[in-house]
C-alpha cells in the first residue's frame, strides 16, 4: 500500500468537492432571504419515528423505550392509555429524522400516570438545529396531556430534537412523547446560495452584548439557503451564557454535565461556510462555544475562540525564600477575592477555590519548568495588599523563580465540562485559521464524525493576554472517527495533554445474554453514552489480557439500557474464545490521520497520541520542549479503553527539540510505542506494527529516543541525532524495547553522544 498516496489522493478529491460548493453563493439583498417557491403536495400521513433514534439518543437515568414508558409499562398519560410514542426519562434529548416531503410534526406529551398523580415535573421542547420550536408549560403526573402540531418541512429539515428538561430535580420524571406524526404538505423549495454579512441579521462587531441572538438568525438564514456563505466584518464578538441553547447528549472524553450549553449551534446545515475575516469570539460565562453536529460540509473560517474570563487562573512569582514565596495576581484579568485564607477565582456565573496545584511556565521562555510536572505550590496564604500574596511553601528547590507563571486550573462546574469546538456526527468539516485560546474542557472534539480538516489557527493563548496556558485537557481529540484527519499547519502550546490525540473508544463486555447477544459497558466515566456502533456496522472482539485483535460480527440490533450500557445483537453467533472482560471495538470509525506542518510546544504530557488501525503520517513538525514525550502510540482495553491498534506510521523530517523535561503516563522516550498489554508473554501477535522514523532531527539531552513494547516492524534509519547537556540526563540507553520483532536501526547520524551511552553497531 502506497502510504502517502491514498489519503492524499482523498484528501484532494474531497478538496476539490468543497472549492466547487464554496465558489456557489453569490450576493442577494436581505429582502430576497425569506422567498420561498412552494408546490403543493398530497395529504398523507408519514410513518413515525423509526427505532434508529433510539440508538443516537440521550438519556439521563434508565432506559429509552418504545411503545412504553421508561419502566416498561404502557405509555398512559391522564388516565388515557396511548398505543405508540417514546417514554423517556428527563433529562433526555431524542433525535429524529424529518422524513421527506414532509411538512407538519405533531402529537402530544405529559409525565406517565406510573409514577403518582402530582409526581413530576418535566418541560418539553422541540429544537430545530438552533432554535426552540415548540415548549411545553411545566407538566406533572395527572396534567392534560399537551399537544403540538408545528411547521417541519423536510426541504429545511433533516432532523428535530425532542428534548426533556428535569427543570433542576430529577425525581419521578417519566417524560412521554406519544402520538407521534408526520405529515405531508406544501413543499418548500431551498432558496439560492447567497453571501449574507452580518449586518443584515444585526450581528454587531466590537459591542460587549450578548451577540447570540442575531447569529442565530443567519443560522436559520444559511440553513435555508445550502451553499450559502455568513461573511463577518474583523472584531471582537461577544457570546453571553445566558443566551446558549440548552442540549443534553454525552461528549467523550469529558465530565458528563447534564447539560451541553451551546452558543453557536451549526447543527442540521448542509453546505454552509461561516468566515469570520480573522474575528475573535469571546465567550462568558460556562457555555460550550462551538458545536457542529448532524451538518455536512460545514467550513469556519478565521474565528478565534477565547473567553472574558478563561477556566484557569494566574500568579506571577515576585519573590522567593527559603520557605516561603510572594505572587501577584491580576485582579482584572482573574477577578478574585481573598477569603478565608485562601483566593477564591470569580468569573461570570461560577467561582471556584484556589486548588493549590497546577502547571508552572517559565515566565520568560514560556517552557513548563523542568522538572515540575504538576506541581503542587499552594500552603498558607496571607493577603499582602489586593492582588499581592504571601504563600509559605519552599518552592525556589524545585528551580522555580522570580518571573514565573503559577496556572491554577479552577473546577467551574467539573475539571473538563466542555470543549471549545464539539462535532458529532459531522462530515466533512473545514475549520481553517481558527484558534483556539481557552476552553473549559479540550480544545476541539470530534467524535462519530468523517472528514476533519483543521489548517492553521491551532490551541494557544491569545496573543497579548499575557496567559501562559491554553486548554484544560488536549488540544484536539478524535474519538469514533472516520475517513480522514488533516491537521496542518497549526500552533499548540500551553495545553494540559496532547496537541492531537486519535483513537476508538472500546467497551467491556459484562455477560453474554445468549448466543449472539452481548451486555457491554462503557468503562471509564468520562467516555460513556455516545454511538460505538449503529445497526449494519462490524464490531471486533479483543481479548482483555493481550490485547489481540479477532474476529468481527455485524450488528443488528442495539438496545441502549442506560448512559453506560449497552446489548448488541449479532448476525451470527459470538465465537466461544469471546470472554466476559474482554472488549470490543468498530474497526470501521478509526480514522487516517495527516500531522504536518504543526508546532508544538511547552505542553504537559505529551505532543501527539495516535491509536488507529488506518494509515498515520507525521511530518515537517517542530516538537519544542514538551515536558513529556512528542508521539506516543497508546492503545488500551483495560483503563482508558481507548483502543486502535497502529498498522502503518510513518514519522519523518519532524524536528524533535529537548522534549522530556518532565515526566508522565506513557512517557519513557522521546517516541514511543505502549499500548497497554497486561500479559505481554501470552500474545500470539504483536499489537502495534509498522513503525517507520526517518529523516528526522533530534536536538536532545541524555534521554531515551525510542521506548516500545508489543511492536512489530520499527525502523529508526536516516535520522540525526545532536547531543546537549540543556537538561538533567537519564542516564539510559537511546533504545528500548520489550516484547518487539523486527527491528532496524541503521544511516543515523550521532552528534555528541553521552560518555559511555551505547548505540547498536550498524548505527554510524
Amino acid at each position: 500500500m502506497n502510504l502517502i498516496g491514498c489519503p492524499i489522493a482523498v484528501a484532494c478529491v474531497w478538496a476539490t468537492s468543497l472549492l466547487r460548493i464554496q465558489a456557489a453563493p453569490r450576493e442577494i439583498p436581505l429582502n430576497q432571504v425569506f422567498l420561498v417557491s412552494a408546490a403543493r403536495l398530497p395529504a398523507a400521513d408519514l410513518p413515525v419515528v423509526d427505532d434508529n433514534a433510539l440508538t443516537l439518543a440521550a438519556q439521563s437515568y434508565g432506559e429509552l423505550r418504545r411503545d412504553a414508558s421508561v419502566d416498561g409499562h404502557p405509555l398512559t398519560l391522564s388516565g388515557k392509555t396511548l398505543a405508540t410514542g417514546f417514554g423517556s426519562h428527563a433529562v433526555s434529548e431524542i433525535p429524529v429524522p424529518v422524513p421527506a416531503g414532509t411538512a407538519r410534526f405533531s402529537g402530544a406529551v405529559g409525565v406517565d400516570d406510573e409514577v403518582g398523580a402530582g409526581k413530576g415535573s418535566v418541560k418539553f421542547r422541540i429544537l430545530s438545529g438552533d432554535a426552540v420550536l415548540w415548549e411545553s408549560p411545566e407538566m406533572k403526573a395527572g396534567d392534560t396531556p399537551a399537544k403540538f402540531d408545528i411547521a417541519a418541512p423536510a426541504s429545511l429539515h433533516r432532523k428535530l430534537y425532542l428534548q426533556a428538561d428535569d427543570l433542576g430535580s430529577n425525581n419521578y420524571d417519566h417524560a412521554d412523547w406519544v402520538e407521534l406524526k408526520w405529515t405531508k404538505g406544501t413543499a418548500v423549495s431551498p432558496k439560492p446560495a447567497q453571501v449574507f454579512g452580518g449586518a443584515h441579521f444585526g450581528i454587531r462587531a466590537d459591542d460587549t452584548a450578548d451577540q447570540t441572538p442575531a447569529l442565530r438568525k443567519a443560522l436559520a438564514a444559511l440553513r435555508q439557503a445550502p451553499g450559502s456563505t455568513l461573511k463577518l466584518a474583523k472584531g471582537d464578538y461577544h457570546f453571553h451564557a445566558a443566551g446558549a441553547l440548552k442540549r443534553h447528549f454525552h461528549i467523550s472524553n469529558h465530565d458528563q454535565p447534564v447539560w451541553q450549553p451551546t452558543a453557536i449551534p451549526l447543527v442540521d446545515l448542509r453546505d454552509v461556510t461561516i468566515d469570520g475575516q480573522g474575528s475573535t469570539f469571546i465567550f462568558h460565562g460556562i457555555v460550550q462555544p462551538l458545536l457542529i453536529m448532524d451538518s455536512e460540509r460545514v467550513t469556519v473560517r478565521g474565528i478565534g475562540i477565547d473567553y472574558a474570563i478563561p477556566h484557569h487562573s494566574q500568579g506571577i512569582v515576585t519573590l522567593t525564600g527559603p520557605d516561603f514565596y510572594e505572587m501577584t495576581v491580576d485582579q482584572k484579568a482573574f477577578p478574585h477575592e481573598f477569603r478565608d485564607g485562601t483566593l477564591v477565582f470569580k468569573g461570570e456565573g461560577w467561582e471556584a477555590r484556589e486548588p493549590g496545584w497546577g502547571i508552572v511556565f517559565d515566565g520568560k521562555t514560556g517552557e513548563i519548568v523542568a522538572g515540575t510536572a504538576d506541581y503542587r505550590f499552594g500552603g498558607k496564604t496571607t493577603e499582602l495588599a489586593p492582588g499581592r500574596y504571601r504563600v509559605e511553601r519552599d518552592i525556589a528547590k524545585s528551580g522555580i523563580k522570580v518571573g514565573d507563571a503559577l496556572t491554577m486550573r479552577q473546577a467551574t462546574v467539573s475539571m473538563r465540562p466542555h470543549p471549545a469546538v464539539v462535532l458529532y456526527r459531522a462530515k466533512d468539516t473545514v475549520l481553517e485559521n481558527c484558534p483556539i485560546h481557552a476552553a473549559h474542557g479540550m480544545g476541539l472534539l470530534a467524535q462519530r464524525s468523517e472528514n476533519i480538516r483543521v489548517t492553521g489557527g491551532g490551541v494557544h493563548p491569545r496573543e497579548g493576554s499575557g496567559r501562559f496556558f491554553s486548554t484544560n485537557a488536549d488540544a484536539t481529540h478524535y474519538s469514533n472517527c472516520k475517513g480522514i484527519i488533516i491537521s496542518e499547519n497549526g500552533v499548540y502550546s500551553g495545553m494540559m495533554d496532547d496537541a492531537i490525540n486519535v483513537h476508538c473508544t472500546c467497551l467491556r463486555i459484562m455477560e453474554k445474554s445468549d448466543a449472539r447477544t452481548l451486555r457491554c459497558k462503557y468503562m471509564h466515566s468520562q467516555s460513556v453514552g455516545f454511538e460505538i456502533a449503529t445497526p449494519g456496522e462490524a464490531l471486533r472482539f479483543i481479548t482483555a489480557k493481550t490485547l489481540t485483535d479477532g474476529e468481527t460480527r455485524k450488528v443488528v440490533a442495539v438496545r441502549k439500557l442506560s448512559t453506560t450500557e449497552v446489548l448488541f445483537t449479532f448476525d451470527t453467533p459470538v465465537p466461544d474464545s469471546v470472554s466476559v472482560g474482554d472488549s470490543l471495538e468498530n474497526p470501521e470509525w478509526q480514522p487516517s490521520v495527516i500531522f504536518r506542518g504543526n508546532l508544538v510546544k511547552h505542553n504537559r504530557a505529551r505532543g501527539t497520541l495516535f491509536t488507529t488501525n488506518k494509515s498515520v503520517i507525521v511530518e515537517n513538525n517542530t516538537f519544542d520542549t514538551i515536558a513529556g514525550s512528542a508521539i506516543l502510540l497508546a492503545g488500551d482495553a483495560n483503563g482508558w479503553f481507548e483502543s486502535g491498534a497502529c498498522h502503518d506510521v510513518l514519522i519523518r523530517k519532524n524536528k524533535f527539540i529537548n522534549n522530556l523535561t518532565s515526566r508522565f503516563q506513557f512517557t519513557e522516550a522521546v517516541i514511543v510505542s505502549y499500548p497497554g498489554v497486561p500479559d505481554l508473554k501470552a500474545q500470539t501477535k504483536r499489537y502495534h506494527t509498522n513503525v517507520r522514523i526517518e529523516d528526522n532531527d533530534f536536538e536532545t539531552f541524555d534521554v531515551p529516543l525510542v521506548h516500545a513494547i508489543s511492536t512489530d516492524g520499527i525502523a529508526f534509519t536516516g535520522n540525526r541525532v545532536e547531543y546537549n547537556d540543556k537538561y538533567k540526563a537519564w542516564k539510559k540507553p537511546p533504545f528500548d524495547f520489550s516484547g518487539c520483532e523486527n527491528i532496524v536501526i541503521k544511516d543515523n547520524k550521532v552528534t555528541n553522544a553521552p560518555d559511555g551511552q551505547k548505540w547498536p553497531d550498524e548505527t554510524r
